[in-house]
């Protein structure tokens, strides 16, 4: 809860210079952002690589903690990844069908009930992630 609150500041302020550097720069921001995100994605892979692979000694007692708790940290990590590959999909997937529906629904209104019904079923991709993760989760 106090990270959230801390970090929601920080999320609108990189907002905020995001987009005033996208509408005086153009392009070249858009460069500048991505080549950010790319080292800001580079340093996260990084970082992932050396916590799993800490040495012998911190294996033995992450492992020694997991069978104590009966938790593993492989089935967090493919929740993780279930969610949030789910999520990402189902976004691409709500982007193309959303354009599509408005564009429609824009020379034919009629076609309201039909356009929500298919990115319904887009939206539907994230919610299998859901539930894969929540079945994962349930094995532990």
């Amino acid at each position: 809860m106090i990270a959230g609150l801390i970090a929601l500041p920080v999320l609108v302020g990189a907002f905020a210079v995001t987009r005033r550097l996208l509408r005086r720069r153009g392009r070249g921001a858009l460069r500048a952002i991505l080549a950010v995100d790319a080292a800001l994605f580079a340093g996260a892979l990084a970082l992932l690589l050396v916590a799993l692979s800490g040495g012998a000694a911190q294996a033995q007692t992450a492992t020694a903690a997991a069978q104590g708790s009966g938790s593993s940290s492989a089935a967090f990590i493919g929740a993780a990844i279930a969610v949030a590959g789910a999520s990402i999909g189902a976004a691409i997937a709500v982007a193309y069908t959303g354009a599509a529906a408005l564009a429609a629904m824009s020379e034919r209104p009629e076609l309201f009930g039909r356009a929500m019904v298919i990115v319904g079923l887009a939206e539907g991709i994230a919610i299998y992630g859901l539930v894969v993760a929540v079945i994962l989760l349930g094995k532990t």
